[in-house]
């Protein structure tokens, strides 16, 4: 039975010492390589910190990282990436928030670090690989270790714009791994095309299964992104087997027409999730990669990665939604209305929420918010059963089917209706000459903008959409723009829209 995430790369490192683990443009790391790294890696900071500590790490997203994480898992610790690129302010609030005793970081991002003025102890990545294996020291941490410890955690701002930790343990990671990768039949023949930034968990579908079964992960470098060609240059030249990207990172390649130039003939598993992926987008995807297996997944950070999915097993129009599927095994999904009453009958709106293993222990030092989010289930009055409403709206079709609506902060009232904004960009999206789509409510101005990417002008829209949808959905005010502003996360970022709009 797995009980420690280390189990993996143990086992890895035994039946294929010589494969590789991790890969990037400049460095390639074997299991068994990795496995020494991280024991030397652990033994240093084992030394520095007691069981179960944060070990906040201030890297690049590269190969050589995740042996860092591994190094910090071998101590009987977890890690936190923190993202170089943020802003100060915030990686002094994710600092602050965890009151890390170290931070690890790189020899070449030194100087940032000591910029962001850090009052612990500042660790060199390539010091403590140096290290002298403790191997009684490890097997200490290792016995003392149980499967609820925590593995990671990941800040996520949400709606508030404040960094929340999310806490996840082993146990939910093994958990969610398992089925993820029997599901989806990963095999040491895969290589993995890593797309997700190390700090949004979209990355642990990478590293985790991968490590489970023996496969390659390849560190897609962000730049990449903006560059399809060299993107496609990539996943063609290593043989990329897998992806699980952010909607918005296959929409890149789509918008762009990139398939004309190369088809990665290799491609046989496409995963999306992070945001609703627009029909077109994927239906292009599926005309170039035909025999790929394409699935949609659903779900929050705080549920450990998702807790739905759905292969996509026909047809879909343009103007369709494509449904988030059913729950992963050992996971319930289910809807609750406003007053906590299940929600059952087909089109009727509900709150998401789930109950299971893969539920994360809450927000690091945030038990205000933790309490706000995991709560009691509702629907069970006999034992404590923790559940985590995830803010979204749902509802079933009449074949039982679950689609993703909108964020209940995303349903407004306008004009004496309730409106969600996600059925609006649904019908937006699927108009010809529409690329990207993104819609915004305007409380202040009780107005609807409908951010687009597109050749339509304002007047053809309107006639379209009023073909689709009711007039008091109509957006009062179309923004054309060159390209959806996206987040570091890879989804669309709607304060900046925002921000742009008020500017002009």
């Amino acid at each position: 039975m797995v009980q420690n995430i280390l189990d993996y790369l143990e086992y890895s490192a035994a039946s294929c010492p010589d494969k590789t683990a991790y890969e990037d443009l400049e460095s390639s790391y074997t299991y068994a390589g990795v496995l020494e790294n991280a024991k030397r890696i652990g033994s240093a900071l084992l030394k520095n910190l007691p069981q179960n500590a944060p070990v906040p790490v201030l890297m690049e997203k590269e190969a050589w990282t995740l042996n860092v994480f591994m190094g910090a898992v071998c101590a009987g610790c977890f890690y936190a990436l923190v993202e170089p690129d943020q802003p100060f302010e915030r990686i002094r609030t994710i600092l602050g928030t965890l009151e890390a005793k170290v931070l690890v970081t790189s020899r070449k991002l030194l100087s940032k670090i000591q910029e962001v003025g850090f009052p612990g102890k500042i660790l060199l990545a390539e010091e403590l690989a140096e290290h002298k294996i403790d191997e009684d020291g490890l097997a200490n941490r290792r016995r003392n270790a149980c499967d609820t410890d925590p593995l990671y955690a990941i800040f996520t701002s949400g709606s508030t714009g404040v960094p929340k930790g999310v806490v996840v343990c082993h146990r939910s990671v093994i958990d969610f791994t398992e089925h993820f990768s029997g599901l989806f039949g990963f095999t040491r023949e895969d290589v993995i095309g890593g797309q997700a930034p190390f700090d949004f968990d979209v990355s642990v579908k990478d590293i985790y299964p991968a490590m489970k079964v023996g496969a390659t992960l390849e560190v897609i470098p962000k730049k990449f992104f903006s560059v399809p060609k060299k993107l496609l240059d990539f996943l063609d030249d290593r043989k990329v087997t897998s992806l699980t990207w952010a909607v918005s990172a296959l929409c890149i390649v789509s918008m762009l027409k990139g398939f004309r130039y190369k088809v990665p003939a290799s491609i046989r598993r496409v995963m999306f999730s992070g945001e609703v992926m627009p029909v077109k987008h994927l239906n292009y995807w599926r005309q170039y990669l035909p025999d790929a297996l394409y699935v949609n997944l659903y779900g929050p950070t705080e549920i450990t990665c998702n807790c739905t999915y759905y292969k996509i097993d026909r047809d879909f129009e343009e103007d369709e939604q494509i449904p988030i599927g059913a729950a992963f095994p050992n996971e319930r999904v289910f809807l609750l209305d406003e007053e906590d009453h299940p929600v059952t009958e087909p089109g009727q709106l509900g709150e998401i929420c789930v109950v299971g293993t893969a539920l994360a222990l809450g927000y690091y030092r945030n038990e205000e918010k933790t309490r706000q989010v995991f709560v009691q289930n509702p629907l069970n009055r006999c034992y404590p059963e923790l559940m985590y409403r995830t803010g979204d709206l749902g509802k079933y079709d009449e074949y039982g089917e679950l689609y993703y609506i909108t964020r209940k902060d995303f349903q407004i009232k306008h004009m004496g209706h309730r409106i969600e904004l996600g059925e609006i960009e649904t019908s937006f999206q699927a108009l010809e000459g529409i690329e990207r789509v993104c819609c915004i409510y305007e409380e202040s101005q009780n107005k609807i903008i409908g951010f687009y990417v597109g050749s339509l002008e304002t007047k053809e829209i309107i006639k379209q959409l009023t073909e689709r949808l009711p007039r008091f959905m109509i957006p009062n005010i179309f923004c054309r723009v060159e390209s959806m502003p996206i987040t570091k996360n890879g989804k669309i970022d709607r304060r900046a829209l925002m921000e742009n709009y008020c500017a002009q």
